[in-house]
C-alpha cells in the first residue's frame, strides 16, 4: 500500500463567533491510502482545543503510514486497526482520518458502501442536521435562522455564551420568532457556571430549547452530571465526553453524549460509544468539526444510530473541495456509492 498527503486551507463563508474563540479558517491534511489501483482518503483537521496544527497532523499521519505499511493489504490493515495491534499511538483526529481512508478503501474493494461494511443489511442513512449560527447580534441570527428554515433546515443549533446572558436568551427568542417550526439546540461551549447554568435552563426551556450541550466548564463531569439530574431539558456531554472512559462516566447521568469521530477516534470507537451508552438513559448525538465533506463523511454513515445529529460542518465553508453527502436542504445522506461515496471537487477549490 502507497500513501500521500495533501494540506488544503478551508475557508468559512463567515467568522463562526463561539464563546471562547472566533474561527475563519481551518487547515486540513488529507490522507490517501492506494492498493491495486484504487484509492482511500481521509481528513483530519487542525484544531487550536486539541492542540493540533496541519505540520503536526502530516506529521503524525506520516507516523502512521509507516506503520501501515507492514500490513499486506487495506482489509488486513483495517483489521490490525481495529484490534490496535498496529503499535503506536495518535491523537483521535489522526486515527480517525487513517481509519476513514481504510474504510474507503476497503469499501471501494468490495464494491460496497461503509454503512454496509458495519452492517451488511444496513439502508443508507439520513437524517436532518442541524445548522450551526455562531454568537451574533439576535437581528442577524434571526435572519439567517429564516433564511434556513426557508432552505429546509428543520434544526438550528445556536452558539452560546455570550458575556452577558442576556444576550443568548435575546438571541433564542429572535431565533424562535423567525423560525418558529424549528428545533432549537444549543452550545455554550462551556461558557456558564453552574449557577447561570440553574438560572437560564428553565429560561430556555421555555423558550422550546430542546437540549443543551456542554453547559459548564469541562474537568468535572460530577458537576456536569449533577446538573444534567436537576435540568427541566436534556443536558447532551461534550468536552467532558471525549472517549470510552468518558462515556462510560456520564452514561446514565446525562441525557446524551456528543460523539464526534476526530474527538473519540473514529467510527469503531463511535461505535463502541454507541454500545455502550444503549438502554442507559443517555442518548447519543454525533457531531463534527468544521471540516469538508470528506471529513464529515464516514459519521453520516452512521447518521441512523443516533438521537441528535450536527453533521453541517462542510455547511459553512466558503468552497467545500468535497461532494456526496448533501446537507444544503437541511439533510445529510450517506451515498449508495462504494466506500465513503464522496468525490473530489475541481483541485482548483482548495488552495494547497
Amino acid at each position: 500500500m502507497k500513501t500521500s498527503q495533501r494540506t488544503v486551507r478551508l475557508e468559512l463563508t463567515e467568522p463562526l463567533r463561539i464563546s471562547r474563540s472566533t474561527m475563519s479558517a481551518r487547515e486540513a491534511v488529507w490522507l490517501t491510502i492506494e492498493h491495486e489501483g484504487l484509492r482511500g482518503h481521509g481528513e483530519a483537521v487542525s484544531s487550536v482545543y486539541y492542540g493540533l496544527d496541519a505540520s503536526g497532523l502530516a506529521r503524525l499521519l506520516h507516523a502512521e503510514s509507516a506503520r501501515l505499511a507492514r500490513f499486506g493489504d487495506p482489509e488486513t490493515a483495517l483489521e490490525g486497526f481495529r484490534a490496535g495491534t498496529r503499535r503506536g499511538t495518535a491523537p483521535p483526529a489522526v486515527t480517525a482520518a487513517v481509519e476513514s481512508a481504510l474504510l474507503d478503501l476497503v469499501g471501494k474493494r468490495a464494491g460496497a458502501p461503509v454503512h454496509r461494511l458495519l452492517d451488511p443489511d444496513a439502508l443508507a442513512p439520513s437524517a436532518p442536521t442541524a445548522r450551526t449560527l455562531g454568537i451574533t447580534s439576535p437581528e442577524r441570527a434571526a435572519a439567517h435562522a429564516a433564511r434556513l428554515a426557508r432552505d429546509g433546515f428543520s434544526v438550528l443549533k445556536l452558539k452560546a455564551g455570550a458575556p452577558d446572558p442576556a444576550d443568548d436568551l435575546a438571541r433564542v427568542r429572535a431565533v424562535r420568532t423567525a423560525a418558529p417550526r424549528a428545533r432549537l439546540l444549543l452550545d455554550p461551549n462551556g461558557a456558564w457556571t453552574v449557577h447561570a447554568s440553574e438560572r437560564l435552563l428553565p429560561l430556555l426551556a421555555e423558550l422550546g430549547v430542546e437540549a443543551v450541550e456542554q453547559p459548564v466548564a469541562p474537568g468535572d463531569p460530577e458537576a456536569l452530571a449533577k446538573l444534567a439530574e436537576r435540568s427541566p431539558l436534556p443536558v447532551i456531554a461534550d468536552e467532558d465526553a471525549v472517549g470510552l472512559e468518558d462515556a462510560r462516566r456520564l452514561a446514565g447521568r446525562v441525557q446524551g453524549i456528543n460523539v464526534k469521530l476526530a474527538k473519540c477516534g473514529g467510527v469503531g470507537a463511535a461505535l463502541r460509544i454507541a454500545e455502550l451508552i444503549a438502554d442507559t438513559g443517555t442518548e447519543l448525538m454525533l457531531g463534527c468539526l468544521t471540516a469538508s465533506t470528506l471529513g464529515i463523511a464516514p459519521a453520516v454513515h452512521l447518521a441512523d444510530r443516533a438521537r441528535w445529529i450536527d453533521l453541517d460542518g462542510h455547511l459553512l465553508l466558503a468552497d467545500d473541495p468535497w461532494t456526496g453527502i448533501g446537507g444544503t436542504d437541511g439533510t445529510v445522506r450517506a451515498s449508495r456509492n462504494p466506500g465513503l461515496g464522496v468525490r473530489e471537487r475541481d483541485a482548483a477549490g482548495a488552495r494547497a
